[in-house]
């Protein structure tokens, strides 16, 4: 099938990211569990729930939301402590913040302060926006981001972090470089610059847009005025903006979920609790048809999902951002709560929003009908928030679906500055050196924030998978070069390869080959980059750490 990506919707300035699916991992024993725990929870006075009306007549969809959190919060305690063994992680081991500390980008911050500080990097709108979206699929998004989140997400965050702690927090274009070649450092130079700059500029436009009509003031005007604190986050010490504001926008997008998740929690009791609650009362995820593609305009599942849904899944973006926290680590067993951590937490913030909208709209059709027509997922957002919290909680919500665009895009941006410092190997401990790079910088940044968005987003989730893949393919010749087990990182690159060279193919608007040829094709590279990628691994005697 060819497909077209035009929606209106693609072409909004936020980022909706991408992710790598399992169309139906999670099916038989999780809906079996969730089938038998429903028999017991769901009987009122000796009445089966199926008879009854209301809220309880689908405690299935109620256990499988409550299962799909469990299972990622388990996923961090079991799996988590895999990649970890796989890693070796060393406390007796000096971390870069620890040897090459210079008060502005290397610095010793606490654990819960660089964990709160990672999360708003790489969260930002990305698991609230994408997972609405992402759903228009179907309920075959939630198993993705649960099992995405798990096994690709998690292994790419955790792996990429702790590499680029081992080497002295390298950005990822030097490590792409150390491991797959020169060739493809200068070209992930050229990516991460690039797309790092796009997110830093849409992160700007689109908060612009949402305050104009909120102030009366011009979208022009709130621009000016966002990358005059952008300008202000890249140039000066990590601590004095971001180390210090980013916590508090954390704990902002935390109780946000929270109130969400709250809502969801207690709605099938909402008969049983206190008026003032005013808690609404709704089945939660009415729909559980897991295989079958539910989108209003039949966009392909695969791999068009798996390049919608990328915070909360399997996003390239966040190897951009992890060196900046790489560098401010006290010890390498921190590696695992920061990078893994905030990963899962992601992954649940992505699940409650994608399961609150599927619960609020009841179906993808319905909520096709809220996004379509040139209207953004935050028009579905504010609806939900004003209907189940409020209009203070709908305030709160809509504060932060202004906070976290900007907070992604000032991480983008700063860590663009020392993606361009790697370059020309300049020292950024005085401000004269910052200035340098950050001048031209944002001069590029306000020329590109006049384009029209609306063909090069098109691509924009494309390059976030393919980074990814490159990164994990580069994670996997690492460990292959320690001799140990490769295929947490290899398994979820080939099947990223595999929808990156897929939608490459068979996009009309790309190569525009037929689906079985782009199959074919796509298979084939996958296996012969694998191949290629693992004989490299096996090469090296042993990967080159620098000591500190």
């Amino acid at each position: 099938m060819q497909y077209n990506i035009h929606l209106p919707y693609y072409n909004e300035t936020f980022l909706y990211g991408y992710g790598f699916g399992i169309r139906s991992l999670f099916s038989p024993l999780s809906l079996t569990a969730c089938q038998k725990a429903g028999e017991k929870l769901s009987s009122v006075n000796g009445q089966p729930v199926h008879e009854m009306a209301g809220p309880f007549s689908n405690m299935n969809g109620y256990c499988y939301f409550i299962l799909g959190i469990l299972v990622l919060a388990a996923g961090y305690f079991t799996y988590g402590r895999v990649l970890e063994r796989i890693f070796r992680p060393d406390a007796s081991r000096q971390t870069p913040a620890v040897a090459c500390t210079d008060g502005v980008d290397y610095v010793v911050m606490p654990r819960w302060r660089v964990f709160l500080i990672q999360l708003l990097n790489i969260a930002g709108l990305g698991p609230i926006f994408g997972a609405v979206m992402g759903v228009l699929y179907g309920p075959a998004a939630l198993l993705w981001i649960v099992f995405g989140c798990i096994l690709g997400g998690m292994a790419h965050d955790y792996f990429s972090g702790m590499i680029s702690l081992r080497h002295k927090g390298e950005n990822l274009p030097e490590i792409l470089g150390r491991y797959l070649g020169s060739q493809a450092q200068w070209i992930s130079r050229a990516v991460c610059i690039v797309f790092s700059v796009l997110v830093g500029v849409v992160f700007a436009v689109g908060p612009a847009a949402i305050l104009s009509p909120m102030t009366g003031w011009s979208v022009s005007a709130w621009v000016w005025i966002i990358f005059g604190y952008y300008f202000l986050a890249t140039i000066l010490p990590i601590q004095a903006i971001m180390g210090k504001v980013y916590p508090l926008f954390s704990v902002a997008l935390i109780i946000m979920v929270m109130g969400i998740l709250g809502v969801m929690l207690l709605a099938p009791f909402a008969d049983f609790m206190p008026a003032w609650m005013h808690l609404p009362r709704m089945e939660v995820l009415p729909d559980l048809d897991f295989f079958h593609n539910r989108h209003p305009a039949d966009f392909p599942l695969f791999p068009v999902m798996f390049i919608t849904i990328a915070c909360g899944a399997v996003s390239g973006f966040h190897a951009t951002q992890s060196p900046l926290m790489a560098r401010c680590l006290k010890t390498e067993r921190e590696g695992l709560p920061v990078f893994g951590g905030a990963m899962i937490t992601e992954g649940i913030i992505a699940f409650i929003w994608a399961a609150a909208a599927l619960t609020f709209y009841g179906s993808p059709e319905a909520l096709g009908g809220a996004t379509a027509n040139g209207k953004a997922p935050a028009l579905a957002i504010q609806t939900i928030s004003e209907s189940w919290m409020g209009s203070v909680g709908s305030i709160l919500v809509m504060i932060g679906v202004v906070i976290l665009p900007i907070s992604t895009g000032d991480g983008a941006l700063r860590v663009t500055r020392l993606m361009i410092a790697d370059c020309f190997k300049l020292s950024q401990e005085q401000l004269s050196r910052r200035l340098m790079i950050a001048i031209p910088l944002f001069a590029a940044a306000i020329a590109v924030s006049s384009m029209d968005y609306a063909v090069i987003w098109q691509y924009f989730g494309w390059a976030n998978q393919l980074l990814a893949a490159a990164t994990l393919w580069a994670v996997s010749i690492y460990l292959r070069s320690k001799k140990r087990c490769c295929w947490p990182a290899a398994a979820p690159a080939a099947f990223l390869s595999l929808v990156v060279f897929q939608y490459l193919f068979s996009s009309p608007e790309m190569c525009g080959f037929s689906e079985e040829a782009s199959l074919i094709a796509s298979a084939l590279l996958t296996a012969v980059i694998g191949v290629l990628c693992l004989f490299r691994g096996s090469g090296l005697e042993k990967a080159e750490e620098p000591s500190l």
